[in-house]
């Protein structure tokens, strides 16, 4: 059975996604500031179809739309940054554009990375993709480039793959994860689960101490090259399907 397109009203669609009060919204239209598929729309109660080629059909004031609501985009979080709306100090949210700050439902990070990793960082609209994400039966695969503060003493590899280790305050053994020696004290490490901390409290379980760390991998997905920090690109179909196509390793 093939499902209806939602539809909505052109007012509350573009206040929704931060454009402005439907005050505002009814206005220019009326100033036939807002264009669907070549054409003014000047009545702000049209109820337009919501669908992902809406940015590509409409413009706003001459510029094209923003993406409808089921946005994802990628951000290269920088270093010093906090995942965070209430937090105090620089937050990841004042490196997008003011008007998403307004979007409702809310762009939210994907999980979360401390003010001290630099990396990749997904944000979404949309509570269905989030929570796919990050829930704990997805294993969705994350890695990271991990600087120590001293050389690795060996045995990590084997401690990290064994489906055995133990986070100090914790009594639940952590899934399988794979590390790769890159040098003394460079390594790359991927896991599955999300736990607070969890590489940096997995190295110093080692005996060992993170000095720097920076995701560059979610699932299939891997952080270009040329999104420099505080940058970010809006996700496709394409690239969710990426980001879901490579599980972790297995456990047990």
């Amino acid at each position: 059975m093939k499902t209806a397109t939602p539809t909505m009203r052109l007012d509350r669609l573009l206040a929704n996604m931060g454009y402005g009060s439907r005050r505002e919204i009814a206005q220019a239209a009326r100033a036939g500031l807002v264009v669907l598929d070549g054409k003014a729309v000047k009545d702000a109660d049209q109820r337009i179809a919501v669908t992902v080629d809406l940015a590509a059909r409409m413009t706003f004031d001459g510029a094209a739309l923003d993406p409808p609501p089921g946005m994802v985009l990628m951000l290269h979080k920088p270093l010093g940054v906090t995942c965070s709306h209430k937090e105090t100090g620089p937050l990841v949210y004042a490196l997008l554009p003011p008007r998403w700050r307004r979007r409702e439902p809310m762009i939210s990070t994907v999980g979360r990375l401390d003010k001290e990793t630099s990396g990749m960082l997904l944000m979404t609209d949309d509570g269905d993709v989030l929570h796919r994400i990050i829930s704990p039966k997805s294993q969705i695969a994350k890695r990271y480039r991990v600087t120590l503060d001293r050389p690795l003493a060996g045995g990590e590899v084997e401690a990290f793959a064994s489906g055995r280790m133990m986070l100090e305050g914790e009594d639940t053994p952590l899934l399988p994860a794979v590390l790769e020696v890159l040098s003394p004290t460079v390594a790359e490490v991927t896991v599955t689960e999300g736990r607070y901390h969890q590489v940096r409290r997995m190295f110093a379980a080692a005996g060992n101490h993170v000095v720097a760390l920076h995701r560059d991998r979610i699932g299939g997905l891997a952080l270009p090259d040329d999104l420099a920090p505080g940058a970010y690109r809006l996700l496709d179909a394409a690239d969710l399907a990426t980001v879901f196509g490579v599980a972790g390793p297995a456990s047990g």
